[in-house]
């Protein structure tokens, strides 16, 4: 069951934020069949409201995992400076969730292939290229 927690921070911002929120947390995993499903029928939603979704879904997702991208690198950012710089480590508990989905997404583009090449250097990994289904 997804619902709203709040809304204080509310902005405008691409169309594709919300569903790559709900579906990409960094505390919480989705089940991948889950997660398409879930986006398949906001999409459906949203074409049939009018708003301004790509008509192909397959572009749609590649930019909703793009954005989930963008929102774990940030936060990515965040937990290192919460770690090393205010000295608050709990948060890093939750970091292999983001990790894999990064990795995950950018895996599926060969766009991204320097992004996932520059996480494998950083830490000391092989780079590990496909899909990726299940939790991530």
């Amino acid at each position: 069951r997804l619902g709203v927690l709040d809304f204080q921070d509310a902005v405008y911002g691409p169309i594709t934020y919300d569903i790559a929120s709900l579906m990409r947390d960094a505390f919480l995993s989705w089940d991948e069949d889950v997660v398409l499903d879930v986006t398949v029928r906001y999409w459906q939603a949203a074409r049939k409201a009018g708003l301004p979704v790509d008509e192909d879904f397959g572009a749609f997702y590649q930019a909703v995992e793009w954005m989930g991208l963008q929102r774990h690198l940030k936060v990515a950012g965040i937990f290192a400076r919460l770690t090393l710089r205010d000295g608050k480590p709990k948060y890093l508990a939750d970091t292999p969730r983001f990790i894999a989905y990064i990795r995950a997404t950018a895996g599926r583009y060969t766009q991204l292939t320097p992004l996932l090449r520059a996480i494998d250097e950083i830490e000391g990994t092989q780079a590990q290229v496909g899909f990726a289904y299940g939790r991530v």
